[in-house]
């Protein structure tokens, strides 16, 4: 008889985030049961009964909540939402020393009650957090990571495809480093229907020169603060994207996102977190693909790498 897949997620934080993370998870089928954590008992309880009242509409998923963390216990994976939340204007690098402080109480914590569960991490500024939350824990390899820029990277390939008129699907390319203000974009590996962004012509003009590219490439960095500024959290694209990490880790897909980990050594890069192509399945955030950079690209990642190091540095880490 075939052992049954554990499927249960636990989402901790029920704020903007952490809802749209669960609201995510259960339109899209992401896991057989979803576990809400929150220390606000009446806010747990009310997402809870909202998101049960839909239980008709979607794929079959048991939703239970409470302000207690044992309504985690036995997860397959963690998504951790909670703490301080980016204010207009503020860096997610700003927010560092309080949300660090929360990462490294609750990850035990979390691990005492699903010892081979994977804690994904999207809490901000999430590369310094996720470092945090690795060195306060002894878990597997790979148990513990960020969210990284798979959100930016999104947003990147969205850009692109708004700008060469075509489906989103047709762009591949990725942003590494730190998930703010110092990410990379990696223009040179970007492909649109198989073309490099360098070769892609419209009525034989460059589509995308050098203008475009730092437009495009600002745009990305900027988009949290425009959201930020316009309805005071980005949410529902975060919550569909981390829905779609849990899937590539319940699912063992092997799917390689930009997720962040502590690096050992990738690019001359080592005792810091952040984001480069990673293999993610059932056994978490696995090996890191070193993809071709360019001159810059590469001081650029290890620009980035300086500014999260001095960041730990700062915070005692």
């Amino acid at each position: 008889m075939p052992v049954q897949r554990n499927t249960k997620v636990s989402i901790v934080g029920m704020g903007s985030v952490g809802t749209a993370i669960a609201y995510a998870c259960l339109i899209r089928g992401t896991a057989g049961s979803l576990a809400l954590y929150d220390t606000n008992a009446g806010k747990v309880r009310a997402e809870v009964l909202d998101l049960n009242h839909g239980s008709q509409f979607v794929p079959h998923c048991r939703i239970s909540g409470s302000d207690d963390v044992a309504v985690t216990a036995h997860s397959a994976v963690i998504v951790v939402t909670a703490g301080a939340k980016q204010k207009p204007g503020q860096s997610r690098l700003e927010l560092a020393a309080a949300n660090v402080a929360m990462a490294q109480t609750l990850t035990p914590a979390l691990l005492e009650q699903s010892p081979d569960a994977v804690i994904m991490f999207v809490t901000n500024p999430v590369d310094v957090v996720t470092f945090a939350a690795t060195r306060s824990v002894d878990a597997a390899p790979g148990h513990v990571f960020g969210s990284g820029t798979v959100l930016d990277s999104s947003r990147f390939r969205y850009l692109i495809a708004q700008r060469a008129d075509l489906a989103v699907g047709n762009v591949h390319g990725v942003i590494v480093g730190e998930h703010g203000d110092s990410e990379i974009p990696l223009w040179s590996s970007v492909s649109i229907g198989g073309v490099p962004a360098a070769q892609f012509h419209r009525d034989g003009t460059p589509v995308f020169d050098e203008q475009s590219r730092a437009q495009i490439s600002a745009e990305v960095v900027n988009a949290a603060y425009e959201i930020i500024a316009g309805k005071g959290a980005t949410n529902l694209a975060i919550g569909l994207s981390s829905a779609r990490i849990i899937e590539a880790l319940l699912n063992d897909q092997h799917r390689v996102l930009p997720v962040s980990t502590v690096q050992r050594g990738v690019y001359g890069i080592d005792g810091v977190a952040l984001s480069l192509p990673t293999v993610v399945s059932a056994h978490g955030a696995g090996r890191v693909l070193e993809v071709a950079l360019d001159d810059a690209e590469l001081a650029g990642l290890h620009s980035s790498a300086a500014t999260l190091r001095s960041v730990q540095e700062s915070l005692g880490l």
